[in-house]
């Protein structure tokens, strides 16, 4: 008999399945592997062995761990999401939609009409390795969570696209008193949530749906929680028998048309002892060389114990401490002379009060009769909570508790670092006095629970884990971003064959690492101090430590009860506060202690917030969920409440009553309640009322408002309040509103006359368009969708240009003038409103002798559901609340910035931050969204502004759920620093002086040009070498490059500029050239997005890295920067542009005829050779710019490549489209053209020359639509007629070939506009839109879009216009991925097999007739 065998090895399990000739399951086994995946594939196949050793067999391997696999047994692999669908049409072919959660993927396949199969890309959030961190934090397992969930009565909102975000945020429910079963089913929520709006990136789910994989099999509650969001009727939901082993069915099935072989020759392939060999590349130095090293530092670090005596014998007062953290319970008792009594460290067990409770009775029980507690106090997350049903005596901030433990080790300490569960924190420290402080922000990458998380997952305790790091020899470089990050790398080593001891060095160092580069941000460990001291349970592990001492150099003191430190210091601080009997409860009390939860609704507004009330048996009450001191029963007087400007924003800028229907003659408009509508709707509310509008605005932002939207949403890695703008539209269209205005405002009104420019970010002036091309109900429901680009920054312009959106609408051109006139008038008294009441909030404080703090954020930051009730908390502790564009208007920046001085919303950051820096009542904290690429560039310059004038900076990042309580803790340890400094008079003002590039530097300096796309820049650096300049382009791209790029940038930094920064560091670090004839080259966009700001990043990385003195060559079109070095006449400026753009077209054509050759080529690496050639040929410096001789060498080019012997074969065709930087550079994006041709597939990357036309043709839309001055327009347009001139050489050559020709960037914006607005100008912008569809157009249906993890237009014209575009095109077949620092290769491989099966698939009518629609070398093929 011959037996069909599918193996399925996922991240966490294994699952084989063996199927009979009718598709019957003969047997089946579902494993975790525990991340041992070679011993567990062995197992299962042994075990099946017994039953099956005589038959012949096929055999097919998928899942995440199954490429690794395939190498290892030499079996068939088949794309996990591919094998499922089999399954699915095989055994439940009613199915209209399948949902599939595995370990750390999730997939969605649609398979009526166009089948589209998407699975997660690089995060892992809403998977069941997400769900078991989850359930480990409640210390149960995924089935216990099932269980809990039954008896839910509430559910609360978590995050999910980050683990780490969603421990913090159970984290908080736990420490507040939420019931298990509340966490429990919304946990299982926030996993729906993350599939829908990550994976159905805004096709709907609807008609039969099947839930399959293992948490959907094995979850019951999480099943229910899908069907019920969904809406799913019985019918729909469709359950199957063995859904955990659909995979592996599907497996199964594919093998049946792959060769037999026997059982046995399986069996003796499982059982050898083949190795995989982990790349030398991605291994650090070992923490230890020997194990007499291990010794060595156990003996050197046994620091002097605190003494400890027997709390049976001890008599006299006691001084309780308890650091009540986030993950962890620490309690500990001091004598009068400071020994400890009593110690505990351990899990809070997801009952911080019960754990507290428990310890006191251990106290109660142990102590003498006439020992007694003198003060008591608490300290951590859980401090108010504890505090309030215990009746302790203090709380302190956990900062200052731990500065006072690391003193009493060290009086002289001047460096704190403090690495706990969820938090990381470091304290410098002079003169006695905490002098700043740093804590990670809302991200606990790199924290003791990510330890302890993956400790658990290979069944470990955390010190066991910890223990075997010592064994390593060569650990494995596993990143030191996110931890989502982290644990894909983590996954793919173990399927490299790393071990256990390797992983958990890696670990330690990527710790160590996070800390230092990204929270402290210290690029020269000299600068940390002379005593420092670290702490926290994290540096319980000599892995960590050690890993802490290699990367910086120094040593450090590290106590003893490092876990206990908090503990300590709070013990201490309630010695010195003690009154000498404390008020804790007694042990009476404690044995009738009672409490309990009552959930209710906060009435004394309209937030009505959800609040948790926990009742004490001492009559006190502790309420958590409360956004300001009302739901706490605090009700102030309102002569006493203090200045709130957000509060006063919100009501102010909606303040505004609309035209009674009846009486509005044009009808009604919509406006949503988002993004730059927070700053403009008093302009377009007087616009449309003066037109004879009725206005509807959107409702309130709430979270159910959120939910409503989700399911049109295009990319996970967008903001909140990007995100959140779904559901505004939506609730528009549920009002019955048919007429809707969203516009793109892509330059805001001048503000300050010394700011570069004033745009918005790529987000607000484009998020409209992903409305446009993804909300169905807009077409469904035949709503008018308005978004029209403009431009504020020109009054009398802006009138133009509202005349002709609205010609359409049959309104005079006199009528909007007049409109437009009356809306500038209320915005310029809204603009004024605010300013009024920041002056009279800066006398209020004058005169009480407040403090303020000046909240900075972006407009839409005044939404109490985007800030989550941040504004009301720091009111809460006594201070008073200013917005930043309150004050920016009262000063202005000192001198020149180190960034580019572009964004309107930003420019108010870096003046309010001057504002703050000269008023010693004002502090500053900045609000950043999570994936707020722009907040990468501002948040180090408004850092280094408030640093100049010796102010603490402070940021917070808000996602699209709040933990106040870690914000709490955030803005008490600014207070108790900004309390104890002594402030220095010194001020640093920032005036930035670029180095120049002189003409006395030309003759003897080196211009060193970063790497960005091989064929051209080599071609390009002959130009520059044949008009005089020595330059010499980056050669060295390793992942060392990438490591000194993460050091030097901020984490937010989008993966192209770490690339660069990269290089350059690299560079001057590797000793190869004279930093002191060196100068680094770069081109500057003055784009919208993150790009424009490259020549920042490289001056702060050349300071922070002691090269200030390095001059950077800013080159850009609109004369940004001028070098005396780089001045050039007319005569040569002509002279090297002639020669750049024939360098540009001779790099475009050898790229061309390269793809389109070389995956046919009988003689391997004879394309390569011909390229090399042509290379060399074009980078001659005494090459011809003559047109004649051009089409010569495009002719010779074209006839050598078409003479190259080739095979007549049929190949899928895949564009790689995406961010210039990424879509060039193969090590950029992880050689993803080797990849596709390796794997089968013929490449087409677009014409680089095409970014440029794209750049020209922009200088034209900014004068019709954007206000912008004729003038760069026309001479544009002259620059594009003498590149064609050039390249209808190229065209009308190839096309007397079988080769395509480029298309003219009109016919691109043709097919972009189909889509988006051509005033989609940021990164690629509209011309990415338009390559995907000239791709699809040429016969080139399958696309990579390569982007950088969290890029902003891409957002937009990139995952926003996918859906629009499979619309029109049904057969296209586009994949989305992301690229970064960190990113999982194998899961980019994974999706691209996934894009490459789907591309056969659609190939296979083709194969059967032999019919060709693709035009790219047609020859091939008759």
């Amino acid at each position: 008999m011959k037996i069909h065998m599918g193996l399925d090895v996922g991240s966490t399990t294994v699952k084989l399945v063996v199927l009979d000739g009718d598709y019957n399951i003969l047997y089946s086994t579902y494993r975790r592997h525990f991340s041992d995946v070679k011993k567990t594939v062995r197992e299962v196949i042994n075990e099946c062995y017994v039953s099956f050793k005589y038959e012949s067999i096929t055999i097919c391997v998928t899942g995440s761990g199954g490429i690794a696999v395939h190498e290892l047994l030499g079996i068939d692999f088949v794309q996990e999401v591919v094998a499922g669908t089999e399954a699915i049409q095989k055994f439940i072919p009613q199915t209209s939609v399948a949902i599939e959660l595995g370990g750390e993927d999730s997939k969605i396949t649609y398979l009526e009409g166009s089948i589209e199969q998407r699975m997660n890309s690089i995060c892992a959030g809403g998977t069941g390795a997400f769900i078991d961190q989850m359930a480990t934090l409640l210390e149960t397992d995924a089935a216990g969570l099932n269980e809990l969930a039954k008896d839910y009565e509430k559910i609360y909102p978590i995050a999910s696209r980050c683990g780490v975000f969603a421990k913090t945020d159970i984290q908080a429910l736990i420490n507040q008193g939420a019931s298990k079963a509340d966490i429990a089913i919304s946990v299982f929520q926030s996993v729906v949530n993350q599939t829908i709006s990550n994976l159905a990136c805004g096709r709907p789910i609807r008609g039969n749906v099947a839930f399959l994989g293992g948490p959907l099999h094995f979850l019951p509650m999480l099943r229910e929680r899908f069907i019920k969001t969904l809406e799913l009727s019985g019918e729909e939901a469709i359950c199957p028998e063995n859904s955990e082993l659909f995979v592996a069915l599907g497996a199964a099935i594919t093998s049946m048309d792959t060769k037999a072989i026997s059982f046995m020759e399986l069996y003796n392939r499982a059982n050898t002892d083949n190795e995989i060999v982990i790349k030398e590349n991605e291994i650090l130095e070992p923490l230890f060389k020997d194990d007499e090293a291990v010794l060595k530092f156990k003996e050197k670090h046994k620091t002097k114990e605190i003494e400890r005596i027997d709390l049976k014998d001890y008599h006299g007062p006691m001084y309780l401490g308890i650091d009540s953290g986030s993950t962890t319970s620490k309690v500990l008792l001091l004598s009068e002379d400071n020994k400890v009594l009593y110690s505990y460290y351990g899990s809070n067990k997801g009952k911080p009060l019960e754990v507290a409770i428990e310890k006191l009775k251990e106290i109660y029980n142990e102590k003498t009769e006439d020992s007694y507690i003198a003060a008591a106090g608490c300290t951590g997350y859980g401090e108010d909570f504890l505090k309030a049903a215990l009746n302790l005596d203090f709380g302190e901030v956990e900062t200052i508790a731990h500065f006072k433990a690391a003193q009493y080790f060290d009086p002289n300490v001047d460096f704190i670092l403090d690495i706990g569960g969820q938090d990381m924190k470091s304290m410098k420290i002079k003169d006695g006095v905490i002098e700043s402080i740093l804590l990670n922000e809302a991200c606990s990458s790199g924290c003791g629970s990510f330890l302890e998380t993956f400790a658990h997952s290979v069944n470990m305790s955390p010190s066991e884990f910890a223990e075997v790091a010592l064994k390593s020899r060569n650990p494995v470089d596993l990143g030191s971003r996110c931890t989502v990050f982290m644990n894909s790398n983590v996954k793919q080593a173990q399927k490299e064959g790393a071990s256990i001891e390797d992983i958990s060095a890696g670990l330690a160092f990527s710790v160590i690492k996070n800390a230092i580069q990204k929270v402290i941000k210290v690029r020269d460990p000299k600068e940390l101090g002379n005593n420092i001291v670290v702490q926290g349970g994290t540096f319980l592990s000599d892995a960590v430590l050690r890993s802490f001492e290699i990367i910086t150099g120094v040593e450090a003191t590290r106590p003893s009860i490092a876990g206990l430190m908090g503990a300590l210091g709070m013990a201490l601080i309630s010695k010195e506060k003690s009154k000498g009997k404390s008020t804790i409860i007694s042990r009476e009390d404690l044995d009738k202690f009672e409490y309990k939860v009552v959930n209710t609704n906060c009435r004394q507004c309209t937030n009505q917030c959800s609040l948790s009330v926990n009742i004490f048996s001492n009559g006190k009450r502790y309420i958590t969920g409360n956004r300001c001191e009302k739901g706490a029963g605090i009700v102030r007087k309102e002569s006493d409440e203090l200045p709130n400007l957000y509060k006063y924003k919100y009501e102010r800028v909606f303040s505004y009553e609309s035209l009674k229907t009846e009486v509005a003659s044009r009808g009604v408009v919509g406006i949503p309640r988002v993004l730059n509508i927070y700053e403009n709707y008093p302009f377009w509310h007087t616009f449309f009322t003066e037109l004879g509008y009725s206005v509807v605005l959107s409702d309130e932002s709430s979270r159910s408002l959120y939910e409503a939207g989700i399911e049109s949403i295009t990319s996970e890695t967008a903001c909140y309040p990007a995100k959140i703008v779904h559901g505004h539209i939506e609730n528009l269209i549920d009002k019955g509103v048919k007429f809707i205005f969203y516009p793109a405002v892509f330059y805001e009104e001048r503000q300050y006359e010394s700011a570069d420019n004033t745009l918005n970010c790529p987000v607000v002036i484009g998020y409209s368009e992903v409305i446009k091309n993804n909300v169905e109900n807009l077409i469904e429901k035949d709503v008018k969708f308005l978004n029209p680009f403009l431009s504020f920054d020109n009054r009398k312009k802006l009138e133009k240009r509202l005349a002709e959106v609205f010609k359409e609408y049959d309104i005079p051109a006199s009528e909007v003038k007049k409109a437009v006139r009356a809306a500038y008038e209320e915005s310029d008294r809204y603009a004024d409103d605010v300013k009024n009441e920041g002056l009279r909030a800066l006398e209020e404080i004058e005169e009480k002798n407040l403090r303020g703090i000046v909240l900075a954020g972006r407009p839409y930051h005044i939404d109490p559901e985007i800030n989550h009730g941040i504004p009301e908390l720091i009111n809460s502790l006594g201070l008073a609340v200013i917005s930043e564009d309150a004050i920016a208007p009262l000063t202005d920046v000192d001198g020149r910035l180190r960034v580019l001085d572009q964004w309107n919303y930003h420019s108010r950051l870096y003046r309010a931050a001057k504002f703050v820096g000269t008023h010693d009542n004002l502090e500053m904290i900045q609000l950043n969204s999570f994936g707020c690429g722009i907040d990468a560039v501002t948040t180090d310059q408004v850092n280094e502004i408030l640093h100049g004038y010796n102010k603490i900076y402070t940021v917070i990042k808000i996602d699209e759920v709040n933990n106040l309580g870690a914000i709490k803790i955030r803005i008490r340890s600014l207070l108790e620093a900004v309390e104890n400094r002594e402030v220095s008079r010194d001020v640093t003002v920032i005036d930035e002086k670029p180095v120049l590039y002189t003409k006395e530097m030309k003759p003897r300096h080196t211009l060193l040009l970063p790497q960005m796309a091989p064929i051209h820049f080599e071609i390009f650096a002959s130009v520059v070498r044949s008009e005089g300049y020595n330059v010499e382009v980056l050669e060295n791209l390793s992942p060392k490059v990438v490591n000194d790029g993460l050091k030097y940038v901020n984490n937010d930094a989008c993966y192209p500029s770490i690339f660069v920064v990269g290089q350059f560091i690299d560079a001057l670090k590797s000793g190869r050239y004279d930093t002191d004839n060196l100068t680094l080259i770069i081109s500057q966009t003055g784009g919208a997005c993150r790009a424009s700001n490259y020549v920042g990043f490289i001056r702060k990385a050349l300071k922070d890295a002691g090269f200030e003195h390095v001059p950077v060559l800013a080159l850009s079109f609109q004369g940004i920067e001028s070098h005396p070095g780089f001045e050039v006449g007319k005569v040569q400026m002509i002279r090297i542009l002639n020669k750049m753009i024939v360098s540009l077209l001779y790099g475009d054509l050898i790229m061309r005829l390269s793809q389109a050759t070389r995956p046919y080529e009988k003689i391997k690496g004879s394309v390569n050779i011909l390229k090399d050639k042509w290379i060399k040929i074009c980078s001659s410096e005494n090459l011809s710019t003559s047109s004649k001789d051009f089409r010569k060498n495009v002719r010779t080019m074209i006839r050598e490549f078409e003479q190259l012997e080739i095979k007549k074969e049929l190949k899928p065709k895949v564009g790689i489209v995406g961010e210039i930087l990424v879509k060039y550079l193969p090590e950029a994006n992880n050689h993803i053209a080797d990849v596709l041709e390796a794997e089968g597939a013929e490449v087409v990357i677009s014409d680089l020359t095409d970014f440029m036309m794209y750049s020209f043709k922009n200088a034209e839309i900014k004068y019709k639509e954007l206000s912008k001055s004729k003038l760069p327009s026309i001479i544009c347009n002259f620059g594009i007629k003498y590149i064609e001139s050039y390249r209808e050489i190229v065209r009308e050559e190839l096309k007397k070939s079988r080769y395509d020709a480029p298309k003219k960037i009109e016919e691109i914006m043709e097919y972009a506009q189909e889509y988006v607005d051509l005033g989609n100008q940021y990164g690629e912008g509209w011309l990415l839109t338009g390559e995907m569809v000239e791709l699809i157009e040429s016969g080139v249906e399958n696309i990579v879009c390569v982007q950088p993890f969290g890029c902003l237009p891409n957002h937009i014209t990139g995952k926003g216009v996918i859906k629009a575009i499979r619309n029109t095109y049904p057969k296209s077949n586009v994949v989305p991925i992301d690229f970064d620092a960190s990113a999982s290769e194998v899961n980019q491989f994974n999706r691209i097999k996934l894009m490459l099966s789907q591309a056969r698939k659609n190939m296979e009518p083709e194969l059967s007739t032999g019919v060709i629609k693709a035009k790219s070398s047609k020859e091939n093929y008759s």
